[in-house]
């Protein structure tokens, strides 16, 4: 397309288009002009022509949008090694040093007070939880299994806690292992919730939110889509149930030593001194011991003597008694020879509830905010001293170590690599939970990719069954066999879950699906709150009470739900891939209204609710104020017209149309502005295409 004859050999000048400025080539005459003379010896000026500007330039050369899950480069901005004097030198190695201890300092820490608050959770819930497997009635459902597991995870925090009670209800007989292995699998969704809460820390930076929070999310994607398919398989088939009791009779297993609890032997003593639990009062609640409904989960005594001694007691008739020969009658009552448990309390435990008579409710309040600051504070150094310490040459070093794949032949080794480093972690540390919270803030601040960060938690769900399966080994004999099925039926699960969603690289759905929710999260943060009370509270709550009310009531209100999600997924698929086979009307979601496929409505109104709290106003007529400038507007004079102020609006430099655009439409275009790109970064400005021209 031929430049326009206005436009050729034009000099551009910007104080045309923006009212207030100046024209610089008046104050600079002569410039970018060349004067010579000719035969005759005039003076002949020869003007260096500019190239000319096409409107095809500014639609063929849009500007490059900047994507969103590149790491950062992390920069040193300090003095270069090189240019420090002796001092210097070893200052900054005492530096390094004094932020490594630090920086392990606050890891035990925030490793501790993931500790706790699991112990706040349980004291909390954990009654809840035990009544929720106290209902033998629905746990033939597998749905109502499922949800279950979840609930009772998310309610103890620990998915340790709620298989153990599933092993303790199984090796009573309370429980049939094909009833437990939809409970397990919730508990495997459930245990998920703890890094996604830790993420939530990492809200203040829109960038690293994206990333902490798709990096966290890939856990819950990839639990849910296993669940998806594994679990109306192993309703029709059963196949974990049958494979894993295929291995136990097959391997002659005895019992064992009890895992080594490496990461406890540092954690209990600090932890300890804090609150300690008696675990077996949710057992005896999940089995309906009417006695334990009513004990504390707070240990008092640490230290009993439990001695068992021969007495003579009364009984109500001769069929009371042990046996005929130690059965007497004095005329008056029947006696008999029984075996009575003396309890005898000797030292009381050391932590800081002791000898509080706060309630269980009231105790894990406080512990739950103070380890949810804890929690924040201790996060919050580590990302600042990582952001501190890998910068330079040890950024480059470590972002490669982690990230780089293998040669060509063997790229696809790599993923299984991590898949083994991030088991042996789990091993480690002796916890998942730990293991990907602690992963978090480093693909949060730009250490590792999320591609990266998938296999790495894939090996974590492995490592957390491995060593599931050792404990099994070291239970008591009649508990044996059933705590070392369900811990191979956990081992298998995940195991189908990975051949399922990683081997095939176009299979690896959690990882688009994390990228998209932590996209949506980060331009609407308030939407990773709400993903997390309807994923893992409401919608296992609501499931849950529709199994109560039976199978015909979950089954006709659940297929309609079921049928409509699907229906959306595939039109969204089919939109973003061929929508030319769809009507003209369902190309698109604009036939519906915006407030039921956008966000931006729902923002709006939480803006405006959340606005009057932060607008100028009197503390007692805030609601008033907003009220009123919605319903009839404020006057300029009216005390209140404070509120209906946008303060964070800027003054906008009035555009005017070129004059080559001798045109009241395309004056109009240039004034109104384009409109935002769709890719364009949260926080930028875009710049009208008169500016640019």
């Amino acid at each position: 397309m031929a430049p326009w004859p206005e436009l050729e050999n034009a000099q551009p000048n910007p104080g045309k288009y923006v009212e207030g400025t100046t024209s610089p080539q008046s104050t600079s005459p002569g410039k970018g002009k060349e004067t010579n003379k000719n035969d005759t010896g005039a003076p002949v000026t020869k003007i260096e022509l500019l190239p000319s500007y096409s409107t095809v330039a500014l639609i063929d050369e849009p500007a490059e949008v900047a994507d969103p899950w590149d790491l950062p480069e992390l920069r040193d901005t300090g003095i270069k090694w090189s240019e420090r004097d002796t001092k210097g030198k070893i200052l900054c190695v005492f530096q390094g040093i004094g932020k490594f201890i630090l920086l392990l300092g606050f890891l035990y820490f925030f490793v501790c007070s993931l500790d706790v608050l699991s112990s706040a959770f349980q004291l909390v819930g954990g009654k809840v939880a035990g009544q929720f497997f106290s209902n033998n009635s629905i746990m033939s459902n597998p749905v109502a299994g499922l949800v279950i597991g979840v609930l009772v995870t998310v309610l103890v925090q620990s998915s340790s806690t709620s298989s153990s009670i599933v092993v303790s209800m199984v090796a009573s007989s309370l429980l049939t292992v094909r009833a437990a292995i939809p409970i397990i699998m919730g508990a495997n969704i459930g245990t998920s919730i703890t890094n996604t809460i830790v993420a939530l820390m990492q809200a203040g930076d829109r960038n690293e939110f994206r990333r902490a929070f798709a990096g966290a999310t890939v856990h819950d994607f990839f639990n849910w889509l296993s669940v998806l398919v594994l679990l109306p398989l192993e309703a029709a088939t059963h196949y974990l149930e049958i494979l894993t009791d295929l291995v136990v009779e097959t391997f002659q297993f005895k019992n064992g030593e009890d895992a080594p609890a490496l990461l406890k032997v540092i954690t209990d003593p600090f932890t300890k001194l804090i609150i300690q639990l008696d675990k077996k009062v949710l057992n005896d609640i999940a089995m309906n011991a009417e006695a334990a409904k009513n004990k504390s989960l707070i240990n008092i005594w640490c230290k009993t003597f439990t001695n068992v001694t021969q007495m003579n007691v009364t009984v109500p008739s001769p069929e009371n008694c042990t046996s005929s020969s130690l059965c007497w009658s004095d005329g008056l009552n029947v006696w008999t020879t029984k075996n009575v448990t003396f309890r005898e309390n000797i030292a009381k435990c050391q932590h800081i509830f002791v000898d509080s008579n706060l309630p269980d409710l009231a105790v894990g309040v406080i512990l739950l905010l103070v380890s949810l600051l804890v929690l924040c504070g201790c996060l919050i150094m580590i990302v600042k001293l990582l952001g501190s310490v890998l910068r330079g040459q040890v950024a480059v070093v470590i972002k490669k170590t982690l990230n780089t794949d293998f040669p060509f032949p063997f790229a696809w080794v790599t993923g299984y690599l991590a898949i083994l480093v991030g088991a042996g972690m789990t091993f480690i540390v002796q916890s998942s939970s730990v293991f990907t919270s602690a992963m978090t803030p480093l693909i949060g601040i730009g250490v590792i990719t999320i591609e990266r960060a998938y296999p790495l938690t894939l090996g974590s769900n492995i490592g957390t069954t491995t060593t599931a399966i050792l404990a099994a080994l070291a239970s008591p004999g009649n508990t044996l066999r059933s705590s070392l099925q369900i811990a191979l039926c956990h081992f298998f699960f995940n195991i189908s879950g990975i051949v399922l969603w990683y081997p095939i690289p176009f299979t690896r759905l959690p990882i688009r699906l994390a990228k998209g929710l932590g996209t949506v999260s980060a331009e609407y943060r308030w939407f990773a709150v709400f993903y997390l009370f309807f994923f893992f509270f409401l919608t296992p709550l609501a499931v849950f009470g529709l199994s109560l009310a039976g199978w015909p009531v979950l089954v006709g209100v659940g297929v309609p739900i079921v049928f409509l999600i699907l229906v959306v997924v595939v039109l969204n698929v089919l939109q973003s891939r061929c929508s030319r086979i769809l009507p003209g009307k369902l190309q698109t979601w604009n036939f519906l209204p915006l407030w039921m496929h956008s966000l931006k409505p729902w923002d709006d109104l939480l803006s405006l609710l959340s606005g009057c709290c932060r607008n100028r106003c009197c503390l007692c007529c805030r609601l008033c104020c907003r009220t009123c400038c919605l319903l009839c507007g404020c006057p300029s004079c009216c005390r209140c017209s404070r509120c209906c102020q946008n303060l964070d609006q800027e003054p906008e430099l009035p555009i005017k149309a070129p004059e080559a655009f001798d045109n009241v439409a395309m004056s109009q275009e240039a004034q109104d502005g384009p409109p935002q790109a769709q890719g364009e970064a949260p926080g930028t400005k875009s710049t009208s295409s008169s500016t640019a021209l």
